[in-house]
């Protein structure tokens, strides 16, 4: 099953260590069988471009063209995998900066498949290399600029606003700032040095943005536009609002275009059912995209990972940040958020050594897809992270009193479990 091996549903993801630099330049040679041409980017984390050339090696010795476009942000990397059969980005994205891993895509930008995956982990260690005359080379590449220029090409504000940029030293630094102001946007920068060292945690959850509310005081901003670690994730904080959640930031883009069928994860809010027609996946980029393939129109997570399949399937926290601009313009925001319905979501995580163990003793066939009970009053969630050792669970109620007795459920059959093993 899925999880066993090196790769999850987001590629691999690790602790920097002996382990990721010694299996990088096997994921190359294994990638390069199934891509004879693959764009490679990284991320801003100190051990980035270590990783990178370890990738590019295992490529080079499969024969494939290298299209190096260096530190650069996902979707950049994701939207120009179109220029060539396939594309790797070294990042961990919103994991902490000791953490670092591989995510392959295809060349629509969508995240390799389950089945791809699992052809990928049979190959590592075992992939063909060509001989001395069949190597492949490397090519210097500007995804960021080609990146840019399709988002121009497609939004288009009909207003100045002034908006917080906050790239938490992540790759988003070299493009989001520059878009906007492209744009006609004002920007006020923060955390936009593409140091490796990121100045808060890179998961922009509300909780790791407590300065945010005097900032946006302090500089009268209209909004706060902030990524995570490699840009593919976007919250937006809004004057006179706070922080929109990522549930309400996928109902106005939605909304906004008029997208009739959607696809979105378990951990989804029900509130979105009410403005299109919903397929539901685990969670995690990858299936969100591998549906969209199939069905639907738009899609994302919660997370605020969101997918615009008119540009790329991979998640685009860029694009978004220019699209908000351009949906604010043209939309009363705060009304729109005012008639969004209202359910108890509640969110817990704790650390958990058998997380994997504990999910499949409660039923689940795989435990990062986990274990989804719904019923007239609400639904819950518990699955295993797929990157790190924990247990997650997410409740949801039309009531308070229906999400904690969710949320209750879900501890009491998390406990179950871990008494069974």
């Amino acid at each position: 099953m899925e999880g066993k091996g090196k790769f999850g549903s987001s590629g691999i993801r690790q602790l920097y260590g002996r382990d990721l630099i010694e299996l990088s330049p096997e994921v190359g040679a294994a990638f390069a069988c199934m891509a004879q041409s693959v764009v490679v980017g990284r991320d801003t984390r100190t051990t980035s471009l270590l990783i990178m050339h370890g990738l590019i090696s295992g490529l080079l010795s499969g024969g494939a063209m290298v299209l190096e476009a260096g530190m650069s942000p996902t979707p950049s990397i994701g939207y120009t995998a179109r220029y060539a059969k396939g594309a790797a980005m070294i990042t961990a994205s919103h994991n902490p900066e000791e953490y670092n891993g591989i995510k392959l895509m295809n060349a629509d930008g969508s995240a390799v498949t389950r089945v791809q995956r699992g052809e990928l982990e049979k190959m590592l260690g075992h992939a063909p290399l060509r001989d001395w005359d069949h190597q492949g080379e490397i090519t210097h590449f500007d995804a960021i600029e080609v990146h840019k220029n399709a988002i121009l090409d497609t939004v288009n504000p009909g207003k100045q606003f002034s908006a917080v940029v906050d790239c938490g030293n992540g790759a988003g630094s070299l493009l989001t700032p520059y878009l906007l102001d492209a744009l006609g946007q004002k920007t006020i920068t923060l955390n936009c040095n593409p140091s490796g060292r990121f100045a808060r945690p890179s998961e922009p959850l509300p909780a790791n943005l407590p300065y945010l509310e005097k900032v946006m005081a302090g500089t009268g901003a209209d909004f706060a536009l902030i990524h995570d670690g490699d840009a593919d994730r976007l919250v937006v904080f809004l004057k006179g609002w706070g922080f929109v959640s990522g549930d309400d930031l996928l109902i106005l883009f939605a909304k906004y275009q008029e997208a009739e069928r959607v696809v979105t994860t378990y951990d989804a809010s029900m509130a979105i059912e009410e403005v299109a027609e919903v397929r539901r996946v685990p969670v995690g980029d990858a299936y969100v995209s591998e549906e969209l393939l199939r069905w639907g129109d738009f899609g994302g997570e919660p997370s605020g990972a969101i997918i615009f399949p008119n540009l790329s399937f991979c998640p685009d926290g860029i694009h978004a940040a220019a699209l908000f601009c351009e949906l604010a313009s043209e939309m009363n925001v705060i009304e729109e958020l005012k008639a969004i319905p209202r359910y108890i979501m509640l969110r817990e995580s704790f650390p958990c050594a058998m997380a994997r163990e504990v999910v499949i003793a409660m039923g689940a066939e795989e435990p990062t897809d986990g274990v989804r009970i719904s019923t007239e009053d609400g639904w819950l969630l518990v699955r295993a992270s797929g990157t790190e050792p924990k247990i997650r669970i997410t409740a949801e109620g039309r009531t308070k009193e229906a999400a904690k007795r969710m949320m209750g459920k879900a501890k009491k059959l998390v406990r179950k479990g871990h008494e069974s093993i």
